[in-house]
């Protein structure tokens, strides 16, 4: 899988990005070669032509996701993906970085999160009939998993023998019907032993116990009831008071707690206040990229910094608290001297010291 998509997407990118309008410039001779040089399979000489483009204009979207593919090429998994990552976070509204982020974590074999990417470009691109294509390739991915991993737990499943045949079945047909891109999906398909969902229906059963969780509530009920059969008849006032009230309070001023912490965020964004941007997050915020939390700061200071102004404003389209948690659904409006963007993002907050602080942060709703 890993070579046709990463291909597709870069034909796709180019055009996007170069009628995208008047923000980006006219690609130079040194990103021109590049391309040459790629399009010839010559990797090195090619990374050195980006590498000299992207000095000169380190923000140019064209030349950092045609390095993006030649450090995939390289095989130089991680690089690649925080080239990808760094345009998911500059340009949310193209597809096609999504697409090849997608592709390279399920080379990795983590397929969770090559599904969320996906479902990122396709939320970007309704109509971008490669990501559509590739997130039905994780979930027979997935499916394959989830299979392999029933037949383990019980060896004589017949109906799980009959459905990993059958995907099994899917893949092989990709190779007898594709060359060079069956050699790809070969390389995923080992990787496609583990565990998923179908054929959990033993899992079934714990969504029956929960309303179990639900009636002790209604058992509450009917113990207010007995003291109504008994003479003083004050009872019924007792379960009268909604005693629900004061959790909703709290809720309310938890709700609005949270919405305090991320315009503070905002805030300190627009302000240019590395420091207290940083500390809008947790400490055990989840990088996008995955990459260090040192590093990821660096990288966040740099474009924090590198712009003359900066303009965040949020608009809060849903905030749902439970417990120490938060997920929060945001329209963000950017804008700075360079670039103007706006998107839709979704913030996992968690209560640390009484702070809400930023644990996951994701483009799309």
């Amino acid at each position: 899988m890993l070579p046709r998509p990463l291909r597709l997407s870069l034909l796709a990118a180019i055009v996007v990005l170069c009628t995208a309008g008047p923000t980006f410039a006219a690609p130079a001779d040194d990103l021109r070669e590049a391309q040459k040089l790629y399009a010839q399979g010559r990797v090195a000489p090619a990374l050195e032509k980006v590498d000299a483009y992207l000095k000169a204009q380190p923000r140019e979207p064209q030349g950092r996701f045609l390095k993006g593919l030649l450090l995939t090429e390289q095989k130089k998994i991680q690089e690649a993906i925080q080239v990808f990552t760094g345009l998911t976070e500059d340009f949310p509204e193209l597809p096609e970085p999504y697409n090849n982020l997608a592709v390279l974590y399920a080379s990795l074999g983590n397929y969770d999160k090559a599904k969320s990417a996906l479902e990122l470009a396709i939320h970007t691109h309704p109509s971008y009939a490669t990501a559509h294509e590739n997130l039905g390739d994780i979930y027979a991915q997935l499916a394959s998993r989830a299979y392999d991993r029933a037949l383990q737990l019980d060896k004589n499943n017949a109906g799980a023998q009959v459905k990993l045949s059958m995907v099994k079945d899917i893949f092989s047909a990709q190779k007898a019907a594709k060359g060079e891109p069956s050699k790809s999906a070969g390389r995923v398909e080992p990787a496609a032993k583990g565990a998923a969902p179908k054929t959990e229906p033993p899992k079934a059963d714990p969504p029956k116990a929960e309303p179990p969780k639900i009636e002790p509530p209604k058992a509450e009920a009917p113990k207010a009831a007995p003291p109504k059969a008994d003479p003083p008849k004050a009872d019924p006032p007792k379960p009268a008071p909604p005693k629900t009230e004061p959790p909703k309070q709290a809720g309310t001023d938890d709700t609005k707690a949270v919405q305090a912490a991320v315009e503070a965020w905002a805030r300190a964004w627009s302000a240019k206040d590395v420091k207290g941007y940083l500390a809008s997050y947790a400490p055990g915020f989840e990088t996008p990229g995955g990459e260090k939390r040192d590093a990821w700061e660096k990288q966040r200071a740099e474009r924090i910094e590198r712009p003359k102004s900066i303009e965040v404003s949020v608009k809060f389209q849903s905030v749902k608290v439970a417990g120490d948690e938060a997920a929060v659904v945001i329209r963000q409006a950017y804008r700075s001297d360079t670039l103007k963007s706006n998107s839709t993002k979704t913030l996992k907050l968690v209560r640390s010291g009484g702070r809400w602080l930023i644990q996951q942060e994701r483009v799309g709703g």
